[in-house]
């Protein structure tokens, strides 16, 4: 099973950018697809975006324009751009891996069987 763990997370103001990285060990992340979810306070674990081993990328229409999940297999690591924050996109943000033996979309969390501890995105006025 791969294990994940993110990092690029920090406060920052709206407007502003930020990269998050998932970086991977333990099996080859261009095996798996890839998603990144977030958690608001108060709120359930949302879809953001997922990339999928054929590079086919699909994102949440909150994030859509802003956000790009792009992947670098030399690095086994995939990464998550955010431009143009804002205050409500803030929230704890998870990368997550599955494989599954049907086509799926990847939207949903019981579709990926391997998750990082995540990683704190703060979005100030």
């Amino acid at each position: 099973q791969v294990q994940l763990v993110e990092s690029g997370g920090g406060l920052v103001q709206a407007g502003g950018s930020l990269r998050l990285s998932c970086a991977a060990s333990g099996r080859s992340v261009s095996a798996y697809a890839v998603g990144w979810f977030r958690r608001a306070p108060g709120k359930e674990r949302e879809f953001v975006a997922r990339i999928k081993w054929s590079d086919s990328t699909y994102y949440a229409d909150s994030v859509k324009g802003r956000f790009t999940i792009s992947r670098d297999n030399a690095k086994n690591t995939v990464y998550l751009q955010m431009n143009g924050l804002k205050p409500e996109d803030t929230a704890v943000y998870y990368c997550a891996a599955g494989a599954r033996a049907y086509p799926t979309g990847y939207t949903s969390t019981g579709e990926y069987d391997s998750w990082g501890p995540g990683t704190q995105v703060t979005v100030s006025l």
